[in-house]
């Protein structure tokens, strides 16, 4: 690390001679991998194939007053490293280390904070507009994943910039793990070009010329590639040129001499918005990643350096995503009509292996959430039932088309929502904190959250014999390894008792979700404090099982809401909606996320430091009841 201990920061990068750039990447790759192989860092794949890029713009722009701007974070890891953090670069995603995205209040070198894709050339326009507005100078730089490319603000941003001619750059890095869908569309459009009469005419006559010749159907095939081939190379330079961008490319991103040179010749000789198409390898420099055909090692993490073998411990019981999948890939095997769409995410929600059962029945529509829902939207006017899997965070994206092209159109469009609830070391821009509060105040949308995995095998059920929308929430982690039994249609709004707590119990608690076990076994160790719980799995959070909640807090006096969302909104703000249109006041005490974002960190930790673990709830209740007591004696 000879060359990477000498720089805190990217002046120090600057004083390096070009020629020592080669050696300084290797070491950068060599670090970046020993902190994934040791559990800490995760998004290995993609920062190794932007290191190249990294430092060359590192080398060239003036960081912080040159902004540089990342879509998606995934690719910042070298970034990290250059830009004052490569000390604490080992605690990435670890609980006070550092983020695993740019974060603006970590470094001023983090121009605009990311985790979802496809914002960076807008935000960039935006930073150069306002420099514009304030006489201020300095370049903008924005580095986009070909992913990022697959979700419509991109090109909403490169339609504007092209338009207001700003001196915006923005380097493409393919890597052609998401571009040749993207490439595939754009040569659909530029094929108009080949399509018409003449063309058509002359094709015809060559292949009635050449069949006629020996070997003529390999000329024809031969042809065809070429054609093919002239689309491919053509096409996204045409595309970027019509949207007013100066194309440059493609050039090779491993090059960093190369794109030193490149950068400069841009930020030195041409004026107005600049594309830069890169060609990168994800993973590039670490043979298991580069030979991980499916995801170039983006989420690998400890691992053997050697072999990239996880050392991980296998958990005993499957994850949620694994129930999830299993149960949707039942329901397609019986129901022709049963399709599952997910954003970029057939890994993540574990639909790999149900795509691969059912290919023409699994749609991976790209980063595109707002797409995903009205696609959705359009299979079930005509019959489908589309299962639509995607974060909990990442939904937020699609909020007007869940809105407007299903719940208003009272469509029957599933939502499963995985990672709904704290994610642990992904942090603030993926916890699954708000899809309770910002789905349960939609009209038409019956809102669940199952306790178990057996519970979200009834949901998917339940959701499937609506006749309208649905979601259902379930955490990142693994299940609770109960009996698995042959799903049940629940009855829509009934919620049901998991713990009697007696005859004449002290309190109702509704644990919403997974919270229900939780507050189970809060249950159990306040029996032997001679406490009396009843505990309630609400199931719904919309519509609520308004007669038993309201039944059990006027027999008891007192009511704990738990839940793993935002309190503003949130499940209980619903029941306390609840209890006020029934005319209860009585004591109710919420327990969830607080009305902030919760950061990186360890999961277990963060909940039992918001409650939400049974000696949180245990506690809620105990204070609930001396409240009470206390309140009576002063009375």
């Amino acid at each position: 690390m000879a060359l990477l201990e000498t720089i805190d920061g990217p002046e120090d990068l600057k004083a390096l001679k070009e020629e020592e750039l080669p050696a300084l990447c290797r070491e950068i790759r060599d670090e970046i991998i020993a902190t994934c192989a040791a559990g800490n860092g995760a998004h290995l794949g993609a920062s190794l194939g932007a290191v190249e890029l990294v430092v060359a713009m590192h080398y060239v722009f003036d960081s912080p007053q040159d902004r540089i701007v990342f879509d998606v974070g995934h690719q910042a890891y070298a970034h990290k490293l250059l830009t004052g953090r490569r000390k604490e670069f080992r605690s990435i995603r670890q609980e006070g280390g550092l983020a695993g995205f740019p974060e603006r209040a970590e470094s001023e070198h983090d121009a605009f904070g990311v985790g979802h894709a496809s914002t960076a050339i807008s935000a960039g326009l935006g930073m150069i507009e306002a420099r514009r507005v304030k006489g201020e100078s300095g370049r903008v730089i924005a580095l986009v994943g070909d992913g990022g490319m697959t979700g419509g603000v991109a090109f909403e941003g490169l339609n504007q910039a092209g338009y207001l001619e700003r001196d915006l750059i923005v380097i493409l890095n393919d890597n052609e793990m998401s571009i040749s869908p993207n490439v595939g569309a754009m040569s659909e459009w530029f094929s108009k070009k080949f399509a018409g009469h003449t063309f058509n005419r002359w094709r015809r006559s060559v292949k009635e010329v050449l069949y006629a010749l020996p070997h003529g159907d390999q000329a024809i095939e031969g042809i065809r590639r070429a054609i093919d081939s002239s689309k491919a190379l053509l096409t996204p330079g045409i595309l970027f040129e019509g949207l007013g961008f100066q194309y440059i490319g493609p050039t090779d991103g491993h090059d960093v001499l190369s794109m030193v040179r490149i950068l400069r010749q841009v930020a030195t000789e041409i004026d107005g918005p600049v594309l830069i198409h890169t060609r990168t390898t994800k993973g590039k420099g670490y043979g298991p990643a580069e030979s991980d055909l499916r995801t170039r090692g983006h989420g690998l993490t400890n691992f053997e350096v050697a072999t990239g073998r996880s050392v991980a411990k296998k958990p005993a019981v499957p994850t949620w995503t694994e129930f999830f999948a299993e149960a949707v890939s039942e329901h397609m095997a019986k129901d022709a009509n049963v399709v599952a769409i997910t954003a970029a995410m057939l890994e993540g929600t574990g639909l790999v292996k149900t795509r691969e059962r059912f290919p023409q029945r699994v749609y991976d529509v790209g980063i595109a959430e707002q797409h995903a829902v009205t696609f959705a939207a359009g299979l079930a006017c005509e019959g489908l039932r589309p299962v639509t899997a995607i974060y909990s965070t990442f939904l937020q994206r699609a909020y007007d088309q869940i809105v407007h092209d299903v719940a208003l159109q009272n469509l029957p469009v599933v939502f499963a929502l995985d990672r709904g609830g704290l994610v642990g070391a992904d942090g603030k821009t993926h916890q699954g904190a708000f899809d309770i509060a910002y789905l349960r105040c939609i009209p038409n949308l019956v809102v669940m959250a199952p306790a178990d995995e057996q519970e979200l095998r009834n949901m998917l059920a339940t959701s499937l014999a609506i006749d309208g929308a649905s979601a259902f929430r379930y955490p990142r982690g693994s299940g609770l390894g109960v009996p698995l039994l042959p799903p049940e249609i629940l009855p829509i709004g009934r919620g049901r008792i998991l713990h009697p707590g007696g005859s004449k119990p002290d309190v109702v608690v509704l644990g919403y979700g997974p919270m229900a076990h939780a507050a189970v076994a809060a249950a159990k160790a306040l029996h032997g404090e001679g406490i009396r719980a009843v505990v309630v799995d609400p199931r719904f959070a919309k519509p609520l099982d308004t007669e038993l909640i309201c039944d059990l807090a006027s027999t008891t006096g007192r009511v704990v809401t738990v839940e793993e969302g935002c309190l503003p909104g949130g499940f209980g703000s619903g029941v306390l909606e609840a209890l006020q249109e029934n005319g209860l006041l009585v004591p109710v005490k919420r327990l969830g996320l607080p009305d902030d974002f919760v950061t990186h960190g360890n999961a277990d930790k963060q909940k039992a430091r918001f409650g939400l673990d049974a000696t949180g709830i245990a506690a809620a209740v105990r204070s609930l009841l001396d409240g009470a007591r206390a309140g009576v004696q002063a009375g």
